[in-house]
């Protein structure tokens, strides 16, 4: 052991970083991503394996930047670099220069992330889209001021509207910056002055020259642009991000100057219909109302106007008639009413019992009385008869039920048809309602008071 070389760790890993970086050249690697992270820095971090090995990889910013797709776990891709031997822990990764999914093309699969991305946030919703003007002041068209296609839209626009007025906004529509040009565009758009509408766009081509309007940028500053925006990219079959975030998509850029310019030819045979259905139901009305007052003027009122106010008057003098007669009648039913009423608030008044000879008794002060125990002897009292009163003074008291009065008066009186059997059954009756009969009441054949 003593015979051979003793070298540190860092000489043998750098021995190592000589021998695997100058020996093995740049290579494809097929592989699987997985536990890939972006750092703050802008540097992915992953790991490439198959079905029974894997290695640390890594993606530079410079070299992330290229990309038109993000690289998420689970994509197969082919990775193109070298190994790279990292000296201060000993480790080896794969450092990868360029990246390509396998299977689909690169910007293929960068529309598609694209595609589910915006349509998450609801940028392709049809509830956020704007309607279009019908009679824009000043149409704006973002696009390359050299192509055949604004030529196009000038002119069907043009033709459709003479008077229109369009400005036009010149951009690359394809290269590189092509897409950062038409973001910015779109946003200071608004600031010209009357401008209600945007047309962004292009002719045909491949999707690299199509591109531009693929791009997250140029999808974000339409959604934020305050005009309504029409994309007019490529041909029919050409969809882009731009078309699904737009208020509208044509189909390509001569229908966009369909889209958003009115034909003044169709405007004008719009308006010579609508005034010859407005002259006609004019007219209608006016043969109408002509024949109403044809009718009127032959009616029998416009010729003899006052018969309508005599048969008026008439029947006024009729309701007047009915309504005295009502009231006589009301008047005599409430007098014979009255009359019943009064009479029976005469037959029930307590000075009407003063007339069958009955009195009543109180104290100087009003108090009627009605036990001889709440009167004293020289007290004076006034006795109310039906036809006035009489004062008197008390000599004298003497307590007698109204029982043994009753067969003591009778006793003292004669009375024809009474016999002593009277006598006990008017007191044993009086002695139970004595304060409902009076007694007068009960000097009757014995017949009649006890049926």
């Amino acid at each position: 052991m003593s015979q051979m070389p003793t070298i540190t760790v860092t000489e043998l890993v750098s021995a190592l970083k000589e021998v695997v970086e100058t020996t093995l050249p740049p290579v494809c690697v097929e592989a699987e991503i997985s536990n890939c992270k972006r750092s703050a820095a802008g540097h992915y971090y992953l790991t490439l394996k198959d079905a029974t090995s894997e290695i640390s990889a890594v993606i530079w910013k410079g070299t992330a930047a290229s990309l038109r797709f993000q690289p998420k776990d689970g994509l197969q891709v082919l990775a193109v670099g070298s190994l790279q031997v990292y000296v201060a822990r000993g480790t080896c990764q794969f450092i990868i220069n360029r990246l390509q999914p396998k299977g689909v093309g690169e910007l293929e699969l960068a529309f598609r992330q694209l595609k589910q991305k915006l349509q998450a946030e609801g940028l392709f919703d049809a509830d956020r889209k704007r309607p279009l003007p019908r009679f824009p002041r000043r149409i704006a068209l973002v696009t390359s001021p050299t192509s055949a296609a604004v030529r196009d839209m000038i002119q069907v626009m043009m033709r459709r509207w003479p008077a229109l007025n369009v400005v036009i906004v010149p951009v690359p529509v394809q290269g590189e910056g092509a897409a950062e040009r038409i973001a910015a565009a779109l946003k200071i758009v608004h600031r010209i002055p009357g401008v209600d509408v945007v047309i962004t766009g292009r002719g045909g081509g491949s999707l690299e020259d199509l591109w531009a309007f693929n791009e997250e940028v140029v999808a974000r500053a339409i959604a934020d642009c305050p005009i309504p925006v029409v994309s007019a990219v490529g041909h029919e079959v050409d969809v882009s991000i731009a078309d699904l975030v737009a208020d509208r998509r044509a189909l390509t850029p001569s229908e966009a100057g369909e889209l958003v310019v009115p034909s003044a030819q169709e405007i004008r045979h719009a308006l010579r219909q609508r005034l010859t259905r407005m002259q006609r139901a004019v007219q209608h009305r006016i043969d109408r109302l002509r024949l109403r007052l044809e009718r009127l003027e032959a009616h029998s009122v416009l010729r003899r106007p006052m018969s309508i106010v005599d048969n008026r008057r008439q029947h006024c003098d009729e309701l007047a008639e009915r309504a005295e007669r009502a009231i006589r009648r009301r008047v005599e039913q409430l007098q014979q009413k009255l009359a019943t009423v009064a009479a029976s608030l005469e037959a029930l008044s307590p000075l009407q019992v003063l007339t069958r000879g009955y009195s009543i008794t109180m104290t100087e002060d009003g108090t009627p009385l009605t036990e001889s125990s709440r009167v004293i002897v020289g007290q004076n009292l006034v006795t109310r008869l039906a036809n006035g009163t009489i004062r008197s003074n008390v000599t004298s008291l003497e307590s007698v039920t109204s029982s043994e009065w009753i067969v003591r008066v009778l006793n003292e009186s004669t009375f024809p048809g009474f016999s002593y059997w009277d006598v006990r059954i008017l007191a044993d009756f009086d002695g139970h309602c004595w304060y409902t009969f009076p007694f007068q009441s009960c000097l009757r054949p014995y017949s009649a008071t006890c049926s």
